[in-house]
């Protein structure tokens, strides 16, 4: 819970204060000074008569009733402490800066439970412990430096660790990057990231809160709390980033030994991002270089509609060899960087000096003034509909006065109606003009390619997906009636791979088109079939779980002899229990799996078939249940979508009956939840039709 006393106090008391400003102890009583704290100020310490200047408790009896308790003393001591403090004085928040909890033994784990059985006891807020505090307008309870820029529209940022905090908090300073709330969480087993967003979404107000969320996650403890809540606040007008450390295996052994979190599976991970749609970071610098963009993009004068989906820019410079990387970089990301051409263009060259370039980048030269940028961001914004936002390079070496162009750089973002991203490399050679700059409210994106790097994050993110369940045309009762007959589920066992039978009657019961084809340990019955569709057919062995690894696969078998063969010799494979056969189809290989992951649900996974799968991993994730835009994004996500699209003279695929069948998979998952892992695969696919041709389907007990 986070209540008036933790982030609004009247009185905050620091139990471990003292004199020395490098222990925490000391560290944060000096940043509440430093910080104006406008309350009553208290500071327990047995040994010190004063303590920077504020009378110092002895005792604890001697405290009088107080909103906010910070502890800054061994973790033995804490629990005593909020216990007394929470009863005798009435304490309703608590800061725990301490360490030595459940992050380290299940000693410390005992000690942090019977911390938070007495806050909720007395219904009390506690950050912590474990953390670096609470960093706010009211009161700057850390112990930590650097304290960055306040604003009430500055960023707010949520993160699991302290250390990572300050080294988060260093990259946006530089960047001229301001904060309005910085959340260090700790162990967070009260008050967690997702408990926050859920504080911020419950309470947010357009008019006075920070419209951008940055988050450093290392455990995401409630899923479902936090795709609600992220989602919400992205609909409501926020923007919210965040990094999600741990994801990989030698990841979350690390972050496990940090603060004991447990990390989910890296696409349930980005599963979870993309529906809630959360920009994911993967370093400090994106994530700051991130917060930055949303900034421009929050303060435009006057925005347009494209203000919120910049795919057109315009590079302003005075240096080519950053502009020709720029121009790279966001094309890279599949962004424009389009020549500017005709009459306008013509106007604005005859207005440069002789030598500038107006084809895009608009190169005004080394010794382009003031007015001449001025210019060529007029042109930008006014006689160049197609362009959505400028970006401004402009450092050392430069033959004008670099405090004149910034000016004109304030003047021009204050007034422009498209955003303006400004570029000031030289942070050494005109470090006082661009600190200047940045003391006027502004942010500098030091690095061009960071910049697009970012950006197209940003652009590739999509919108918050719709949560509702899509059932149609599919047969949920029949869904629920072949699962609770399976018999690796009615015998009392505890699951495994289902028969091929079964897995065709819950494709067919989604509404998924399957290929022709029969299981069967009778030759006679194959042999009929296979003449009944028609061959050539497809021979695939039944019982082992990789066929191809035992020679259980025969492709274009063309007569009956041969399928004859084939099913004597497939028979004789260890496990088989028959032989299925298939009309044989023709088509771009498609692959479609799935995977339940604990605390997330069931997470899908999309991509070419083959070697895209198997090799270059070349897949999309998304969180079932899935709308058709977010399967859509899925599939254009993937780095082979050319192919899917169709390239070089070759048919493109389905599409839209491609992602119909990953929005009907993602609600037979929803509603038959023992379903634990599947793929299908391949799904064979051209510009008619997209067919289901083998898939296996691993189900185990709720």
């Amino acid at each position: 819970m986070i209540n008036k006393q933790l982030l609004q106090p009247e009185s905050i008391v620091v139990i471990g204060g003292s004199n020395n400003v490098h222990k925490p102890g000391g560290a944060v009583v000096r940043n509440l000074i430093d910080g104006n704290f406008q309350g009553e100020l208290r500071v327990l310490n047995p040994k010190e008569e004063e303590v920077q200047g504020i009378k110092a408790l002895h005792d604890i009896k001697d405290l009088p009733p107080t909103d906010l308790a910070i502890l800054v003393v061994a973790a033995r001591f804490c629990p005593d402490y909020v216990d007394f403090l929470a009863r005798e004085r009435q304490v309703r928040a608590f800061i725990i800066i301490s360490a030595g909890f459940s992050e380290e033994t299940p000693e410390g784990a005992a000690l942090e439970q019977r911390i938070l059985d007495t806050c909720r006891q007395y219904g009390c807020s506690l950050i912590g412990p474990n953390c670096i505090g609470l960093l706010t307008r009211w009161h700057h309870s850390v112990f930590t430096k650097p304290i960055p820029p306040l604003d009430e529209k500055g960023v707010d940022f949520i993160s699991s660790s302290g250390a990572t905090a300050v080294f988060i908090l260093e990259s946006a300073v530089t960047k001229g990057l301001q904060f309005n709330s910085v959340w260090s969480v700790g162990n967070g087993h009260q008050i967690g990231i997702e408990t926050v967003l859920e504080y911020m979404d419950e309470n947010y107000d357009p008019e006075h809160d920070s419209p951008v969320k940055l988050l450093y996650i290392e455990n995401i403890s409630d899923p479902d709390k936090m795709l609600y809540h992220a989602t919400s606040l992205i609909r409501k007008g926020c923007r919210i980033a965040a990094i999600k450390a741990g994801s990989s295996e030698s990841g979350s052994r690390a972050a496990s030994s940090h603060t004991g979190a447990i990390a989910s599976s890296d696409s349930a991970v980005e599963a979870l991002f993309r529906k809630a749609g959360i920009v994911r970071c993967f370093s400090r610098e994106e994530l700051t270089t991130v917060g930055c963009i949303f900034k421009v993009m929050d303060t435009v004068h006057h925005p347009s509609p494209t203000t919120h989906h910049l795919t057109s820019f315009a590079i302003v410079t005075h240096a080519g060899g950053p502009g020709v990387m720029l121009t790279d970089a966001l094309s890279k990301g599949g962004m424009k960087v389009p020549p500017l051409t005709g009459a306008a263009a013509d106007e604005l060259k005859q207005q440069l000096l002789p030598g500038s370039s107006v084809a895009n980048p608009i190169d005004i030269l080394a010794t382009g003034t003031a007015e001449h940028l001025a210019m060529a961001i007029d042109w930008c914004e006014q006689k160049f509909p197609e362009i959505d936002a400028i970006m401004v390079i402009f450092g050392t070496p430069g033959l004008v006065k670099i405090f004149e162009v910034y000016d004109v750089l304030h003047e021009k973002i204050k007034t422009c109606s498209k955003p303006i991203f400004p570029i000031l490399p030289s942070v050494s050679t005109a470090g006082p003009e661009v600190h200047e700059f940045l003391k006027r409210g502004h942010v500098n994106f030091s690095d061009e390619v960071t910049l697009a790097t970012a950006l197209t994050q940003i652009m590739r993110t999509p919108e918050p997906a719709d949560q509702q369940v899509v059932v149609h045309g599919v047969d949920v009762p029949r869904i629920r009636r072949i699962i609770d007959n399976l018999p690796q589920l009615a015998d009392g066992s505890d699951g495994g791979y289902i028969a091929p039978h079964h897995v065709h009657q819950l494709l067919e019961s989604a509404g998924i088109p399957t290929v022709p084809e029969m299981v069967s340990s009778s030759k006679d019955e194959l042999l009929q079939f296979a003449d009944s569709c028609g061959f050539p057919v497809v021979a695939k062995v039944v019982g082992p779980v990789h066929k191809s690894d035992v020679g259980g696969v025969t492709l274009n078998v063309r007569t009956p002899e041969h399928l004859a063969l084939e099913f004597d010799r497939m028979m004789q494979i260890p496990d088989a229990t028959g032989v299925m056969v298939q009309k044989m189809l023709r088509g771009t290989e498609l692959f479609i799996g799935a995977k339940y992951e604990p605390r997330f649900g069931h997470v899908v996974l999309c991509g070419l078939g083959g070697i895209f799968v198997e090799v270059l991993r070349d897949v999309s994730s998304g969180l079932a249940p899935l709308s058709a835009n977010e399967a859509y994004s899925m599939i254009h996500s993937l780095r082979g979508y050319k192919i899917i699209k169709g390239t070089r003279g070759q048919q493109g695929v389905n599409e839209r009956k491609f992602a119909e069948i990953i929005v009907r998979l993602s609600t037979l998952l929803r509603f038959a939840t023992e379903i634990k892992e599947m793929d299908i695969n391949p799904l064979l696919a051209d510009e008619n039709d997209v067919t289901a041709v083998d898939a296996r389907i691993l189900v185990r007990r709720r």
